[in-house]
């Protein structure tokens, strides 16, 4: 099914509707494969800007890579090792790699690729790379500032690029050694793809894959036309039925939290004159029982429509998750405990606790384009009434939200196969460094966790370390601990796939509703082939 851009879509779409075309069939071995999941990124397909952190970076390759249990694997590199202090990194590539554009992939490549990412500064952390260097035709050396466990997750998402092609036009038009090369991109509209014949390894099972790319309602009127072999959706179009697909919900850490300020409002604002700081939320009274209020179950069956699972933290079920952050929620009961015990009190009668003269109240504010958010925001704040904090809800644009979310609790997402995601929401030296730790939070003990696992001699002995971080039976940012966030709902997927085709095996998704499913896209292949 190839279509050459969106308005070809909707002619096909208004012919389909008075009869005069039939639907196509779907996902046919040597036939294009016809793919509606966002995910077109605006700084292009370059790996240096952040292209390929999840999903199939397609054009590229890396060179570790997750299989669908999530476990490492080796992609380009056939081997790698790190000295005994931690501080070099030593990685041999395989030798039969190849671009696109028939030129073989060199160390130098590497080389290039990882200093050129550490200088574009962009959305890849090399903050504790050194340098890299080419010590031989396919052997590389990433020396490090300091050791980082979390390391190897840059060898897992930094598709390699090639020096000798390499612009700053690159993103609009990518050369690399993955298992496609693109064909044509009409940016807003469609991309088209077909396999990389230069590719070491197997060869995917479609002659051309199309990714189209546009607005939910057009892309699901797309797959009930038949035009699609696969779109994505919104859980509340999960339980449509569309003839000829199939719905598949993919489990995954892409989460829901509300972010509690964790200061006293004292006056302080940021650089940018942000307010930092409330009375309220900076309780940590407060937010264990919000914790213990909410009910998440409801959250997922109401919100979600069934399509997500209870969430107790930003990693729940990944190998650094710590399981005691499974709290009992969905008790009021508990909750009003907590607050008598804390001395929040309703004393005049008007639902509202309040100690000191202070009401018992905020506001918690959502992306006002995020239908999903403001579901949560306004059945959290439903449940919060029942134990006498009110919050009020409101819809404010990300703009809007900069200059508030340090004195306001905000309904965020987040979500990552990387550790380090709890070092950027948690560590008190980020305090306030974009949406990282936005709401000031600060535990020494916390730090010292962090600290150690980072500086772990390997990601196996950083585990432990990440989990104490969360909680070590005393303390801990996590449901048991200080709880400066409270983690609502982690969401599945919802995707309608062909009943033609068959991808296999799908892996827990991170944040980034769409193009995760794409990890395993290799394996994809029309139904009854070999």
């Amino acid at each position: 099914m190839i279509k050459k851009s969106t308005t070809t879509l909707f002619i096909a779409l208004s012919l389909l509707c008075i009869g005069l075309l039939s639907p196509l069939p779907q996902a046919e071995a040597g036939e294009t494969l016809t793919l509606a999941l966002r995910g077109e990124p605006a700084d292009g397909f370059n790996p240096l800007m952040g292209w390929g952190r999840y999903g199939n970076p397609l054009f590229q390759s890396t060179l570790l890579k997750r299989d669908n249990d999530l476990q490492i694997r080796k992609d380009l590199a056939t081997s790698y090792d790190y000295s005994p202090d931690s501080l070099v990194w030593t990685v041999t590539i395989r030798k039969d790699a190849k671009f696109s554009d028939g030129t073989p992939l060199t160390a130098k490549d590497v080389a290039f690729t990882f200093n050129k990412a550490k200088a574009a500064a962009g959305k890849v952390d090399l903050t504790s790379m050194k340098k890299a260097v080419a010590s031989g035709k396919y052997t590389v050396e990433l020396h490090l500032e300091h050791p980082d466990s979390t390391f190897i997750n840059r060898l897992i998402t930094l598709g390699i690029v090639p020096e000798h092609l390499y612009s700053s036009k690159y993103g609009r038009n990518p050369v690399g050694s993955g298992p496609f090369k693109m064909v044509s991109w009409v940016e807003g509209e469609q991309m088209s793809v077909v396999p990389n014949t230069h590719y070491y390894g197997p060869a995917p099972a479609f002659e051309k894959i199309t990714f189209l790319y546009g607005d939910e309602d057009t892309m699901f009127a797309a797959a009930k036309a038949g035009q699609v072999d696969m779109v994505v959706v919104p859980a509340h179009l999960g339980n449509q039925n569309i003839p000829g697909m199939h719905v598949k919900a993919v489990k995954s850490v892409d989460n829901r939290a509300l972010m509690f300020p964790s200061m006293k409002n004292e006056g302080k604002k940021t650089s940018e004159g942000a307010p930092i700081g409330n009375n309220v939320t900076s309780d940590p009274d407060i937010r264990k029982a919000v914790n213990r209020a909410i009910d998440r179950k409801l959250l997922v069956e109401g919100v979600l429509y069934g399509f997500g699972r209870p969430a107790y933290y930003v990693c729940d079920g990944l190998a650094w998750d710590n399981p005691a952050n499974k709290i009992k929620d969905a008790d009021p009961e508990g909750a009003k405990k907590i607050l008598d015990a804390a001395g929040w009190k309703d004393t005049d009668g008007d639902g509202i606790r309040e100690k000191n003269g202070q009401k018992a109240e905020f506001t918690i504010i959502y992306p006002a384009d995020r239908s999903v958010r403001q579901g949560l925001a306004l059945a959290s704040a439903d449940m919060l009434r029942d134990i006498g904090i009110k919050a009020h809800v409101t819809g404010k644009s990300w703009d809007e939200i900069k200059g508030l979310r340090h004195s306001n609790v905000i309904v965020y997402g987040w979500g990552a196969h990387d550790p380090m995601e709890i070092y950027h929401l948690y560590k008190s030296d980020l305090a306030g460094k974009g949406h990282m730790n936005a709401g000031f939070y600060s535990n020494p003990k916390v730090d010292e966790y962090l600290d150690k696992a980072v500086a772990a001699p390997s990601f196996e002995d950083s585990l432990k370390w990440w989990k104490k971080a969360q909680w070590d039976g005393e303390t801990g940012s996590g449901s048991r601990g200080d709880s400066p966030w409270i983690w609502l709902v982690n969401l599945d997927h919802v995707y309608f796939i062909s009943d033609n085709l068959d991808i296999g095996k799908s892996r827990v998704e991170p944040h980034g509703h769409g193009w995760p499913i794409t990890a395993n896209i290799l394996e994809w292949k029309p139904k009854g082939s070999r």
